[in-house]
């Protein structure tokens, strides 16, 4: 199963703005709410959701579950810079937290 197959069963997450993120040495990181990285933001709130934190074990099922774009950021470092966050946890072991944003209320 492809990355738009396992995205289409994850919750969306339109009601978000953004999700803040911060590694254990002060490192900050933010998913906006746009095209082009809405798809890392809906499985980053379904990580963060199910697993409170982005440690070894979230990074492992995002890995999963951004598929083939997980391979694509093995061969090409610095292009998907969400799942390169993910495979650098999983190499050092360090969990970063996470704060969901919601959108303003008008």
């Amino acid at each position: 199963m492809g990355f738009a197959d396992k995205l289409a069963g994850l919750p969306p997450a339109d009601h978000l703005a953004r999700i803040e993120l911060e590694g254990p040495q002060g490192e900050a990181a933010v998913i906006e709410n746009r095209p082009g990285s809405q798809g890392s933001l809906r499985v980053y709130q379904y990580l963060v959701l199910k697993h409170a934190a982005i440690d070894t074990a979230a990074a492992a099922e995002g890995l999963l579950l951004f598929a083939e774009h997980t391979a694509d950021a093995r061969a090409h470092p610095g292009k998907h810079p969400n799942i390169d966050r993910l495979l650098q946890i999983q190499a050092d072991g360090r969990a970063w937290s996470a704060r969901l944003v919601p959108q303003a209320k008008p």
